[in-house]
């Protein structure tokens, strides 16, 4: 009981501290799941030839549509208030999931984008439509891709392949707007804090264990 007690005064009440101080719209401690298991895309290529999985990575996801180009603020808007900030933990990520015959707008939304960053952790894969269709069916999302393939919306899978959100009696959210300023600065901030916090208590207690 005494030796509990202790843990929790050293490496748990200190990331409780942190998620209520600094989580001003999220009042979750945890991120619930909104869907469980989601489907690899390791099976799918990206630019240069390599696969992308999502086992054991915090990934940011989304769905670029066939007009990349026309919605590039988007991606601007989520590098400069999500990406810059968390790129440095290890285990994030994100993934965009581009139709074939997209590559050449991709990389010029990534030479844009590495003016800015270390774009090393923004990673496209492609696939035809009909199959980024079914994955994306496979999500089992309230929201719909457009006719174009795309979706201004961005999602977040945790290392266990369980796409993350809020989902409450009072509130649902399955995405961000990446189009949007406050959703990103506010609500999707607040989440991906709280599903890092997540891990990095996690990590804290596994190295705790092994010291006792």
């Amino acid at each position: 009981m005494k030796k509990n007690l202790v843990l929790f005064i050293l490496f748990i009440f200190p990331i409780v501290a942190y998620l209520f101080f600094a989580t001003g719209v999220n009042s979750f401690m945890f991120l619930p799941t909104v869907t469980p298991n989601v489907p690899d895309l390791a099976h799918w290529k990206s630019l240069d030839g390599t696969a992308v999985t999502l086992n054991k990575k915090i990934t940011i996801l989304g769905f670029s549509g066939t007009d990349i180009l026309k919605n590039k603020g988007n991606y601007f808007n989520l590098n400069q208030k999500i990406y810059n900030k968390n790129r440095d933990f290890k285990d994030f990520q994100f993934v965009m999931v581009a139709p074939q015959g997209t590559e050449n707008q991709v990389k010029e939304i990534l030479r844009g984008l590495k003016d800015l960053t270390d774009t090393s952790k923004w990673l496209f894969v492609f696939a035809p439509t009909n199959e980024i269709q079914n994955f994306y069916d496979a999500l089992k999302l309230k929201g719909k891709l457009d006719s174009n393939f795309g979706t201004h919306n961005v999602f977040i899978v945790d290392k266990k392949r369980n796409l993350r959100g809020r989902k409450n009696k009072d509130e649902y959210k399955e995405g961000y707007d990446a189009s949007s300023n406050p959703d990103l600065y506010n609500e999707m901030t607040d989440d991906v804090k709280v599903i890092l916090a997540e891990y990095r208590l996690a990590l804290k207690r596994n190295n705790a264990d092994r010291q006792i």
